[in-house]
């Protein structure tokens, strides 16, 4: 059994991204970002099965055109995950895709033009019960307020979400979420802690431009883990310079070190040194490989020698320790022994053996 640490998380607004809550007291849903080319159909169809395979709960599509508009309507039927459509200053891309099937709009209100089309937008998302996203990045603040501030804060991040939050609450709607993204992680944590204070809408964690796959995990897991720990945060993204699945894998990684997902293989694996009896880097990267389709939840220790081995496999449903023979743990008791040439052939087999007896 893990030490369990419960995190007392923020109050917020539930809302439902398609069949997804989001805030209140939902899972800490995890999505990403296609980046194929909108208009290239059997491509971002394709890239979103890939991502509903490893366990995404959201994905978004960006929408910069009304051609990508009615790409999305056929990706759309073809796809079971909710969508959400990513659209900049055009209100009739927002109106198209909201009559065609989109489970959220990432729109920001204040930069879509005069009031009657802003209203238009969001009547329509009413209509429809549909959910709108406000993004604030700090790549992109307003004139004003880099004028105002003479660089990205956390304060312009808040001051200018609340612009856009002003004016959805003139409009009577509070179906939203919010994210307030830079690439500083401190900036970052410091707009989400300030807002977060303000209103009651369920927040959308994410580092913008974090790096690529080494850095950006690392510096994802810092700042959107001082979050989390704190109880903030309600959905999220991992943004790397990367395949897109891999920020689902970050992003569910993130959640189970802290508690917060139970979804998919905890692999529990050493650093290995000399006293491993097996090659331990080896067998925990083919076995995590073979076991990414995997789902539910399931802890699986693979330690190379006797000094720690023990103790972590009788904590793990799974567990191996390296020995004279090497032996297997499962649900903490010792089962059989067995040799290097076999450890990751018989720890899938065990895993898999687990999963059909959950199932039965």
């Amino acid at each position: 059994m893990l030490y369990q640490h419960e995190i007392k998380r923020r109050h917020s607004r539930k809302i439902y991204v398609g069949d997804v809550a989001v805030g209140g007291d939902a899972p800490i849903s995890v999505q990403s970002m296609t980046n194929t080319e909108t208009c290239d159909v059997d491509a971002t169809v394709g890239q979103i099965k890939a991502l509903e395979a490893v366990g995404a709960d959201i994905v978004r599509v960006s929408v910069p055109s009304m051609d990508a508009a009615q790409a999305f309507e056929k990706i759309r039927a073809q796809v079971n995950v909710p969508l959400v459509a990513d659209i900049h200053f055009d209100h009739k891309i927002a109106l198209y895709v909201l009559e065609h099937g989109v489970d959220c709009l990432r729109i920001n209100p204040g930069n879509i033009g005069k009031e009657d089309r802003v209203r238009a937008v969001v009547d329509s998302a009413r209509d429809h019960d549909t959910p709108i996203r406000i993004g604030v990045n700090a790549g992109s603040l307003e004139k004003d307020l880099q004028k105002k501030y003479g660089e990205p804060t956390p304060d312009a991040l808040v001051e200018s979400a609340m612009r856009h939050i002003d004016i959805l609450d003139r409009l009577d709607f509070a179906e939203f979420k919010i994210s307030l993204k830079a690439s500083d992680v401190f900036m970052t944590v410091e707009a989400y802690r300030r807002l977060a204070d303000q209103i009651e809408q369920p927040l959308h964690l994410g580092i913008t431009e974090a790096g690529g796959l080494r850095a950006g995990a690392v510096k994802s897991a810092v700042g959107l883990g001082m979050l989390l720990s704190e109880g903030i945060g309600d959905t999220l993204r991992v943004s790397l310079a990367a395949d897109p699945v891999e920020e689902i894998k970050v992003g569910f990684d993130i959640l189970k070190s802290l508690h917060l997902r139970k979804k998919g293989i905890n692999l529990i694996a050493c650093p290995s040194c000399s006293r491993q009896n097996f090659n331990v880097i080896q067998v925990a990267n083919e076995l995590e490989s073979r076991l990414e389709d995997i789902q539910e939840p399931m802890d699986v220790a693979v330690i190379g020698c006797v000094v720690n081995g023990p103790g972590e496999a009788k904590e793990a449903q799974i567990g191996l320790t390296g020995g004279t023979p090497n032996l297997v743990y499962l649900e903490g008791k010792p089962a059989f022994k067995i040799d290097n040439d076999t450890i990751v052939d018989t720890l899938e087999k065990a895993a898999r053996d687990r999963l059909k007896h959950i199932k039965e």
